[in-house]
């Protein structure tokens, strides 16, 4: 089809239109072509001293004919472009109301094209964000579930888009000194005072001292020089005595009193915490917490007696990493716990019934705590935001023999006599600081905060996320009273995130997030943990002998519920995991340092991160005062 131009002089502009039966060319196309003719005539030497402005006009004399449009299009390739095959992307050269939406896919390098402006995005009002459910998601983004091919912002799930691993974080540290490979020590005992526990016997007390505390945003672990670790400057994980499951000496609050086996605890001030030194990652894990002071025994004939006792209160359950110590269990989002006055569960300071009406958690009561976490391959699915409620029906994934990335970015440091490992802890999230906050709160993105929606697997906050299939359950004296709490709160990154300081990075595991047993207690209150294998009251389908399926190997394993396990078989778990982690970073070092050739280092591979060093030339000292 021809083009018909046709060209007239109106208030003094050259104005070209097409025929009546075709749709007008628009300006922009004009001078587009304008501008490119422009530009060769100011090449030319006849127009060298021109300015652009100049040549413009120079061209624009040549388009008062209806032959001189036609001649300045042709040149400029816009009356008949090349001719190319359809593809699935094919787009128009120019606009049109039947294509408003076109984007040039070729631009033209010698020609820079007229600015256009820029649209404006539309945003949604409150009302609409609520109701699409999707408040607390991105502003680019109106979906109720997180997009699984949103990018991350865990450097972790950068590194693996781009088929590379991290690698750890390389510290300049002297030789180590010869004490250093001597076997750590635990703390020292003071004994403060002693107890009558309900059976009668004496619970002799101690104070601990010279060890560390994991607080002000620090974790430690302690550490021993070993020559077999050269890459790692001579430094692996280990433990001191008291050897096995008990509560941790360093991941207790200040002022409580433990005995020397670490299985007794009290304290004389308001509500503190401790934490064992286990945590649990997934399946189904059992431990027990006996009172031993707290709420007397009292008659059934004065049911009205006041819950209030001088002996003090205890609350038991599970705590995440991130769960401060300076306060009972269940006091925020990271814990869930278990009242001892009328046996009511306590989930972000909010205390609500469980146990039936008149029934406390008195002295010489065995509380059981159950519970079930779904495997980490689902938990990564949740957290990354790939879990499908319609697809993931069921946890039935097989584990592998491939383990999760860990990655351990820790400095030796030196408290008195003793070495610990410090790596940078994890922090409380803003999300779940709003969870707690019972009124809604208006966010930054200008959606209702953590209260605008409920937590969930599909919650566009990673940790706002629950674990599918995950629950506590609570036994008392071996009767099960019931589950109040299901749908725990994810842990593993993105979900948990260090404190943003110098050295932290986010969206790393270090293969210690999980959910600990915790027991607080108040004002004289004492409590007594069993982590197993002997329990007080073992749980249902506990001491069952494991039954052998006789299947051949073409069949698959039926799917069983797993039988409970003791916490305490986790500490073995435990400590075979930090061994392999350690000789996987004494290999990832040694790589880094160049292998058999050693040309790592020269070649800038080792990486020096600084303030490792203390002046003498010896590992940081470390000094914390007793609050």
């Amino acid at each position: 089809m021809k083009v018909v131009l046709c060209c007239r002089e109106e208030k003094g502009e050259s104005r070209v239109e097409k025929h009546p039966h075709v749709t007008r060319l628009k300006h922009r196309a004009l001078d587009r072509a304008l501008r490119r003719l422009a530009q060769d005539n100011f090449r030319k030497p006849s127009l060298a001293s021109t300015s652009p402005k100049a040549a413009i006009q120079h061209v624009h004399g040549r388009a008062n004919s209806q032959k001189g449009i036609h001649a300045l299009f042709q040149r400029a390739n816009l009356l008949n472009p090349p001719k190319r095959a359809l593809d699935d992307d094919h787009q128009p050269a120019v606009s049109s109301p039947l294509n408003p939406d076109f984007k040039p896919s070729k631009p033209q390098d010698d020609a820079p094209l007229a600015r256009e402006r820029a649209s404006r995005a539309k945003k949604e009002s409150l009302k609409k964000r609520e109701s699409k459910g999707g408040s607390l998601a991105s502003e680019t983004s109106g979906r109720a579930t997180p997009d699984p091919r949103a990018s991350s912002s865990s450097s972790a799930q950068k590194h693996k888009r781009r088929g590379s691993v991290p690698a750890l974080m390389r510290f300049k540290l002297p030789p180590p000194k010869s004490t250093d490979f001597e076997a750590p020590r635990g703390p020292i005992f003071i004994p403060a005072h002693t107890k009558k526990a309900p059976d009668g016997s004496e619970i002799q007390f101690q104070e601990t001292t010279e060890h560390v505390y994991n607080k002000r945003g620090f974790h430690y672990t302690h550490c021993i020089a070993d020559p077999a670790f050269p890459a790692s400057f001579y430094y692996r994980q280990t433990e001191t005595e008291p050897f096995g499951p008990r509560l941790n000496f360093e991941d207790t609050a200040s002022h409580m009193f433990l005995d020397e086996g670490g299985h007794h605890v009290t304290t004389d001030k308001g509500f503190r915490m401790a934490k064992a030194n286990v945590g649990i990652r997934s399946g189904r894990w059992y431990w027990e917490c006996k009172i031993t002071s707290g709420i007397p025994k009292r008659k059934q004939s004065t049911p009205g007696l006041h819950t209030e006792s001088a002996n003090g209160h205890v609350r038991m359950g599970w705590a995440r990493r991130e769960a401060t110590l300076d306060a009972p269990v269940g006091f925020d989002a990271y814990s869930y716990g278990i009242r001892d006055a009328q046996g009511q569960k306590v989930f972000m300071s909010r205390p609500k019934d469980f146990f039936p009406p008149g029934q406390d958690i008195q002295e010489g009561d065995v509380i059981g705590l159950e519970i079930n976490l779904p495997s980490e391959a689902l938990h990564h699915k949740v957290v990354e935001g790939h879990y499908n409620p319609a697809v993931d029906l069921a946890d039935d994934e097989v584990p592998g023999i491939e383990a999760p990335d860990i990655f351990r970015d820790r400095v030796p440091i030196r408290f008195k006599a003793h070495l610990y490992f410090e790596q940078i802890e994890y922090y409380s999230s803003k999300e779940l600081e709003e969870l707690m906050n019972p009124s809604p709160v208006i966010s930054s993105t200008g959606g209702l905060g953590g209260a605008g929606q409920e937590p969930g697997p599909t919650h566009p906050y990673p940790s706002l996320r629950t674990l599918p299939h995950s629950n506590i359950k609570i036994y008392k004296n071996g009767e099960l009273m019931g589950t109040p709490f299901k749908d725990l709160l994810a842990f593993l990154p993105p979900a948990s995130k260090p404190i943003v300081q110098v050295g932290a990075r986010e969206g790393m595991d270090d293969g210690m997030l999980g959910y600990y047993p915790a027991v607080s207690v108040f004002r004289g209150g004492a409590a007594e943990v069993n982590f197993g294998p002997n329990f007080w009251y073992p749980p249902p389908g506990y001491e069952d002998d494991d039954e052998v399926d006789m299947i051949g190997s073409d069949q698959a394993p039926s799917a069983k519920p797993s039988k409970p396990r003791a916490v305490g078989e986790r500490y073995d778990e435990q400590i075979v995991e930090d061994i392999v982690y350690d000789l996987v970073d004494e290999v990832d070092l040694w790589i880094l340092d160049g292998g058999v050739s050693g040309k790592g280092a020269a070649t800038g591979v080792l990486r020096n991160t600084g303030g490792a060093s203390a002046p003498d030339g010896g590992i940081k000292e470390l000094v914390q005062d007793d609050e």
